[in-house]
């Protein structure tokens, strides 16, 4: 029977209050039903990452699987609890905060990386004008990149203080921690759109190599969905993030509402 999981508690810090996404600045954000700014989606899952690196250690950033759904705002300041429960070869995945679940998934270390076809990825520029998002903003089948980045050096500190990460493995090894690789998809859409508030609500993401600070990243990413739900605009990624243009690191689902339903007022 696999060992028990310690929950990993983090005082949660909305790294994004300055972002051009104000669903994270208060007074937006209440616009759409919320109490105040949202603490970014992919810093939540970063949260989630510790308990399944804390497992498996380098392996995990080799070859890990993580998928998260968020169902209701973390903000900033309050304490999130991530526990972890065995489920099969993996763990099953949940972030608590203010006595509300906030977040679901899972994480698994499959026997091997799979193997991804880079030429099925092509690398795309990000466009050169921005064009003002509406319903389509995103059309299927088009591609989308990102500009390159570097989480080495200061940056990697700095980030890793950001989601208050003591790990000691990132530091130690110059090793990116895969919580950034999700920053980068979320640029999948705001290097390519001008966007007004917009939500990441999931991914899926299996790992392929352990990127290096040293590395430059982008991402590749596909439109696969495109539709209206309750009045929220969603789209849909398939994508590879790649380093040095020649190494996948990363092949990943991305979900986003980019145009989400505002609360009718009183």
């Amino acid at each position: 029977m696999a060992a028990p999981f310690e929950p990993w508690r983090v005082r949660a810090f909305n790294t994004a209050t300055k972002s051009e996404n104000k669903m994270h600045d208060d007074t937006v954000a209440r616009r759409y039903g919320f109490t105040g700014g949202l603490v970014p989606g992919v810093e939540v899952m970063a949260y989630m990452m510790h308990l399944p690196v804390a497992r498996w250690g380098r392996d995990f950033l080799e070859r890990g699987l993580i998928e998260a759904r968020f169902v209701k705002p973390v903000y900033d300041g309050e304490i999130a609890t991530v526990r972890g429960e065995p489920q099969g070869d993996g763990v099953a995945l949940q972030v608590e905060s203010r006595g509300e679940l906030c977040a679901t998934g899972q994480a698994s270390l499959p026997a091997r990386a799979p193997a991804v076809d880079l030429a099925a990825y092509p690398d795309t520029p990000v466009v050169a004008t921005r064009p003002p998002v509406s319903p389509e903003a995103f059309p299927e089948g088009h591609w989308f990149g990102t500009a390159p980045v570097s989480w080495g050096g200061d940056k990697l500190r700095e980030y890793l203080e950001e989601i208050r990460e003591t790990d000691p493995i990132y530091r130690a090894h110059n090793l990116v921690h895969p919580g950034t690789l999700q920053r980068i998809m979320n640029r999948v859409c705001a290097d390519n759109v001008v966007l007004e508030p917009w939500i990441h609500v999931g991914s899926k993401m299996q790992l392929l190599a352990a990127a290096s600070g040293d590395d430059v990243l982008t991402a590749r990413a596909k439109v696969t969905a495109n539709y209206d739900k309750k009045g929220h605009r969603f789209a849909e990624f398939d994508a590879l993030i790649v380093a040095n243009g020649t190494t996948p690191v990363a092949h990943c689902h991305h979900v986003a509402i980019f145009l989400p339903r505002q609360q009718a007022a009183a």
